[in-house]
């Protein structure tokens, strides 16, 4: 078992140093990454975004300031005027180059290849008579929603053919008279739509990400088609719709891909400016660099796994036969250990040098062990003997001064009734030769014990004896249940005036159960539980020649027969003790 235990915990170890951190990098590393990406991503977009914001609002207020301007010149509104009272000739054809050149100079003095043009309601305009304006899309949306920002089209009726060939985005103006303030037409301002698409390139995410810029409807007002899903361009124009916010973040799941959308709410018509890149697209790189982390992190095992039983090989192999022999030691058998030791063989000098100690340490182990049970069993054996010789010096002189009371009272006959108990009583105890009796024999020294107590107090103590014939005959260490008598006798007369013992044996299956009774003052709880938890052996040679007590009692009999030996203690306060030894009959030998 240590074999494989200590495999197992140099695998374990292994895995733990090397394994367990690539796996945690792999996750850690590429949420911190996750996470700072998403951080920096939203914050470039945005500020990006507000970049293109302003870009458009300079372009679209390019465009209004060019059509107020056109708007308001005196050329616009003769022309408007001239034009509506239908004049023909050379006026009219004069004021037609007017305004051309007025357009024209317009256009050259601003930038971004902005065109000019100026369309009457009957299709009359000045690069061209377009019959077909009622019909045409941009002007409809124009009388209709009042909608002055045109999509990405193209316009036929330019200045130039080069113009008229790419597609453009408009602002449009109602021609107004300023003198009646009717709309007669409009002004429209177109501004090529490269200049819009260009710049919105620029805010693209991600390899794969998009950028549009859409109306309200999610129409594109560039050119091109859009490649996002419509169902995310729509979904992300209810947010944005139900949304005060100006601008912010949108996610949106789309057969199985997570959708980041930004968008930005354009102060120009109805347009909204979306950039939307997938989170699979957006941390790619971050994916590639985790599944590297846990391919790393499986040939980080793999290897590990490899290195473990190359050491358990060289070491764990050794020291699992090491583990078998400190079996047999454990076991006690030496000689065992001493035959399987040879056996033991390693090329690793620190596991060599520890099979070296070992089989040395066997040896000096079994040569300590028989030297130390051999001393330590003379020494449990005069311990032994030092308690049972311990005699009460109290008991021995309440007992002469008994007998000199009754040789001064003139009764000869007790006197010589308590010679007899005594010195029945001494040659019991001086007699250390049989440490084992008969119960019986206990009983008779007892016997004389509590005569002779009898005499000192007469009538103030009654001693009761209920012994069960099966017990006499019973093997017990001697000198037990004079100790527990004292202490009861003692304990009675402390605080009463008269005292009540009570000894019973009992012989319950294989064990002898001992009961000392008494109505003395009793036990604290303290004291009681102090003595049920004590397991310390008694040293004779602290004792210092005190009587014999209840410890004394329970430390030989503890000492003698081992886990053979239990009691109990019931106690009451001020009405009394009972203490029961119970002895398992099989155990006879000195417990070591």
């Amino acid at each position: 078992m240590l074999f494989f235990s200590l495999r197992n915990r140099l695998l374990l170890v292994f895995t733990c140093l090397l394994t367990v951190p690539f796996i945690i990098l792999s996750y850690m590393i590429p949420a911190l990454f996750t996470s700072v990406i998403r951080e920096q991503t939203q914050d470039l977009t945005i500020e990006m975004m507000d970049q293109y914001l302003l870009y458009v609002e300079s372009i679209s207020t390019q465009a209004q300031d060019i059509s107020k301007q056109v708007l308001v010149n005196e050329t616009t509104q003769e022309w408007l005027r001239t034009t509506k009272k239908g004049y023909q000739g050379e006026e009219r054809v004069k004021l037609q180059q007017q305004l051309n050149d007025l357009l024209s100079s317009v256009m050259i003095n601003n930038s971004n290849g902005i065109s000019i043009s100026l369309q009457l309601n009957d299709g009359l305009g000045t690069w061209g008579f377009n019959d077909s304006l009622d019909e045409t899309e941009w002007f409809q949306d124009f009388n209709k929603n009042e909608q002055r920002f045109v999509k990405s089209h193209l316009d036929p009726y330019q200045p130039n053919h080069e113009m008229s060939s790419r597609p453009v985005n408009s602002y449009l103006l109602p021609l107004i008279d300023t003198n009646t303030f009717i709309s007669s037409g409009v002004i429209k301002v177109n501004f090529p739509t490269t200049l819009l698409e260009t710049a919105l390139n620029q805010i693209s995410i991600g390899k794969n990400g998009h950028a549009y810029l859409v109306d309200k409807h999610g129409d594109n007002v560039l050119s091109g088609e859009m490649d996002t899903p419509n169902e995310i361009i729509q979904q992300s124009l209810d947010q944005i719709t139900n949304n005060v916010s100006q601008k912010g973040l949108i996610q949106l799941p789309n057969n199985n891909e997570e959708y980041l959308v930004f968008y930005q709410k354009l102060p120009v018509g109805d347009w909204i400016l979306i950039s939307e890149v997938t989170e699979s697209d957006l941390f790619s790189k971050v994916n590639r660099l985790q599944r590297n982390l846990l391919i790393t992190s499986i040939f980080v095992f793999l290897l590990t796994i490899v290195a473990s039983f190359v050491l358990s090989s060289t070491i764990t192999g050794p020291l699992g036969k090491l583990a078998k022999a400190m079996g047999f030691i454990e076991k006690g058998d030496f000689t065992g250990a001493k035959r399987f030791m040879p056996t033991i063989k390693s090329q690793n000098n620190e596991v060599s040098y520890l099979i070296k100690v070992t089989n040395h340490t066997v040896e000096q182990l079994k040569k300590l062990i028989e030297t130390e049970y051999k001393a330590n069993l003379r020494r449990k054996d005069a311990e032994y003997k030092a308690l049972l010789l311990q005699i009460n010096p109290h008991f021995m002189n309440n007992t002469l001064e008994i007998m000199g009371s009754l040789a001064v009272q003139g009764r000869n006959k007790e006197v010589m009734n308590v010679s007899i108990y005594l010195g029945r009583m001494l040659r019991y105890s001086l007699n250390t030769k049989n440490k084992v009796v008969n119960l019986d024999e206990e009983l008779n020294y007892i016997k004389n014990y509590t005569d002779i107590l009898k005499l000192r107090y007469e009538d103030m103590i009654n001693i009761n004896m209920e012994i069960d014939p099966e017990t006499k005959n019973l093997p017990i260490i001697k000198f037990i249940l004079q100790p527990l008598v004292e202490n009861a006798v003692k304990y009675s007369f402390s605080e009463k005036a008269e005292a009540t013992i009570s000894i019973k044996t009992k012989k319950v299956a294989d064990r002898i159960n001992i009961i000392i009774e008494d109505k003395g003052i009793g036990m604290s709880d303290e004291v009681r539980t102090g003595l049920l938890e004590s397991n310390e052996e008694i040293n004779v040679l602290d004792s210092k020649g005190n009587s014999i007590g209840l410890r004394n009692v329970l430390g030989r009999l503890t000492l003698y027969y081992g886990q053979g030996f239990s009691y109990e203690i019931d106690s009451i306060v001020n009405e009394g003790t009972k203490i029961t030894l119970s002895i398992e009959l099989e155990r006879g030998e000195l417990h070591d």
